[in-house]
């Protein structure tokens, strides 16, 4: 169980810029801060999307939950990432003291049964409070099967989701990154290195993949010349975690959840990194720049541009008929992290108006992007009730409410055109091809008939209405003359 010494060192991220203006770090959670997701939760979304690793969830089977479909991360071959692995324990097993024992077990069949590479264990809240020792009984399976067993000391209770996803992060840097090198490059890219082009090797850090939108990006990476050693951890592999450390320069894709990654690999291995965005043809364009900026090859930034200069002209062609069509749209936009600013971007780059976003899980520097994207005025909301929700949609007049899949019976409830953008989601809009299918959903979300139907009297009530207002007009007519 980790001490409040050890939490507090988390709450405290040096990386972040606020952490100059706070002398107490992050927030410390307060009663009820895990409702939106506890540090379990946390560690355990952060991580899951690494495809060939054996996921155990130590603690009652209300923890375990629906692995299968908790989130929206792709992967391009294993899919054990998937299979919902749990030591299930009960009220005999911890009065009797037999959850080390299960744990020991779980970890045997796992390995047994499905042979991978590594076994991450996920502690809980009930063997976090009696005292389970996870770390020795990861420690003792390791060197019995002489397979990686990783201990994520992450209970619940220790804080809220973004805590969870440090903590995970923290395991990743203390029991994987460094334990072993990169495989030799490809005949492809052997190919390109004789051509004059250097391929550099890079890492993304919180890109998770989602609905496969990091698909859409990969290609213009290959393209450039750079080698993605790791995606921590949208679609990744053990071997590729392992490997983090060799990398030239990180990509951080989501600060709010791995922001500790990226220092500490500057700090132990000298990577510089920078924070971007896939969201959006400005955004895209920028974090491709970047790469080349930080890197600092003449060549790459000539490919680079080339790319982009093409690429932009492409897809601006292709999103003209569309733009029209949504230019001048209101959108409410509540979501969280790097996308409450990353979304206006792309939102703002196809004409349409955001009139307020959310801002509950976003640090002092997402919320610095938001006011020079939006202006220092803007409105940003904290507090996620559908009341809240649904006033600023009546007073900024928002044609479409753009959030997490919680809010969808909200809107629908309240006859708002909505679209999902949190981890449920089943579309992935990254990259400049990302884009084509943001607009496509935004469109057929915003001219769906349906509305028009809700909208408008029920048939009945319209039939009602219409014989009463005969009925009226007879009462009051005057007599016909005989």
């Amino acid at each position: 169980m980790k001490s409040t010494k050890d939490i507090a060192e988390m709450l405290d991220e040096p990386a972040c810029e606020h952490n100059k203006k706070e002398k107490s770090g992050c927030a410390k959670p307060k009663p009820g801060s895990a409702a939106g997701g506890c540090a379990f939760d946390g560690a355990q979304i952060a991580l899951l999307p690494i495809a060939d690793v054996a996921h155990i969830v130590h603690g009652p089977i209300a923890c375990a939950g629906s692995s299968w479909d908790n989130r929206g991360t792709r992967s391009s071959g294993p899919d054990l990432y998937r299979i919902g692995m749990t030591t299930d324990l009960t009220e005999q097993d911890i009065v009797m003291g037999r959850s080390e024992k299960r744990l020991f077990h779980a970890i045997k069949q796992a390995v047994e049964t499905f042979n991978p590479p590594a076994v991450f264990i996920y502690n809980t809240c009930v063997p976090a409070l009696v005292g389970d020792d996870i770390n020795a009984t990861c420690k003792e399976a390791t060197e019995r099967w002489g397979v990686p067993v990783v201990p994520i000391d992450a209970a619940g209770f220790y804080g809220t989701k973004n805590l969870g996803n440090r903590i995970a992060a923290d395991a990743m840097i203390k029991y994987v990154v460094g334990t072993r090198d990169p495989d030799p490059l490809p005949p492809a890219a052997i190919e390109a290195e004789k051509a004059g082009i250097k391929i550099h090797d890079v890492n993304l850090v919180g890109e998770y993949n989602i609905a496969g939108e990091f698909w859409h990006v990969l290609p213009l990476l290959d393209e450039m010349g750079l080698r993605v050693l790791c995606t921590l951890s949208g679609d990744a592999r053990f071997r590729e975690v392992q490997t983090m450390h060799k990398a030239e320069v990180n990509m951080m894709v989501c600060s709010k959840a791995m922001i500790n990654v990226a220092r500490k690999l500057e700090q132990q291995y000298g990577i510089p990194w920078f924070e971007g965005s896939f969201y959006g043809i400005t955004d895209t364009s920028q974090a491709l720049r970047d790469f080349a900026r930080v890197i600092n090859d003449p060549d790459l930034t000539a490919r680079t541009e080339a790319i982009i200069a093409r690429e932009e002209n492409r897809i601006r062609e292709a999103l003209a008929p569309w733009r029209e069509r949504l230019k001048g749209k209101r959108v409410l936009l509540f979501t969280g992290g790097v996308k409450s600013w990353s979304v206006i971007s792309a939102l703002q780059d196809l004409g349409m108006v955001v009139v307020a976003t959310g801002t509950k899980k976003s640090t002092e520097e997402d919320k610095a992007r938001i006011r020079e994207l939006m202006g220092e005025d803007t409105l940003m909301i904290e507090d996620g009730s559908p009341k809240a929700l649904l006033k600023v949609v009546r007073d900024y007049k928002a044609d479409i409410l753009i959030a997490g899949g919680r809010n969808m019976y909200t809107a629908l409830k309240a006859r708002i055109p909505f679209l999902d953008i949190n981890q449920e989601r089943e579309f992935g809009y990254e990259g400049y091809q990302g884009m084509l299918e943001l607009v496509r959903q935004l469109a057929l979300t915003l001219e769906s008939p349906v509305w028009e139907a809700v909208r408008a009297p029920a048939p009945w009530k319209a039939a009602a209405k219409v014989a009463k207002a005969s009925e009226q007009a007879m009462l009051f007519a005057e007599p016909v003359a005989a």
